[in-house]
């Protein structure tokens, strides 16, 4: 896969390189596939930069065994406007554990881990 300037965070596509991740763009972001189940999205941009990182796809059934591993771990507040929890969540960039955590995350996509990752559902055709 080539070195892209503009895919923020490119150490999660190279952790992931045995399992040939595919990139797709989402919400102006990158969002990383396994096949095809997403399991990241690599966000670095100047709005809202207090939700750039690694965004996890979890549901909310894996959130507080998550968070044990991940004790920076926090919602995606641009998701829901600020009100509760996401279902994804999000390793934010200027944590002190950010690559290590990322590292860590992307370990446990290796190990196909059931708690990361969604396989998203079929768009809806337009009516015509």
């Amino acid at each position: 896969m080539p070195r892209s300037q503009h895919i923020p965070f490119y150490f999660v596509l190279d952790q992931l390189l045995s399992l040939n991740p595919s990139i797709r763009p989402m919400f102006g972001c990158h969002a990383v596939y396994i096949g095809s189940k997403i399991v990241f999205i690599l966000r670095d941009r100047k709005t809202h930069p207090e939700v750039n990182g690694v965004w996890i796809a979890t549901g909310h059934e894996h959130h507080k065994s998550l968070k044990k591993e991940f004790p920076s771990l926090c919602s995606v507040s641009v998701l829901n406007n600020g009100k509760g929890e996401t279902g994804w969540q999000m390793l934010q960039v200027d944590a002190d554990d950010f690559e290590t955590s990322v590292i860590r995350a992307c370990e446990l996509v290796l190990h196909d881990d059931p708690r990361i990752g969604k396989v998203p559902k079929p768009k809806k055709k337009k009516k015509k």
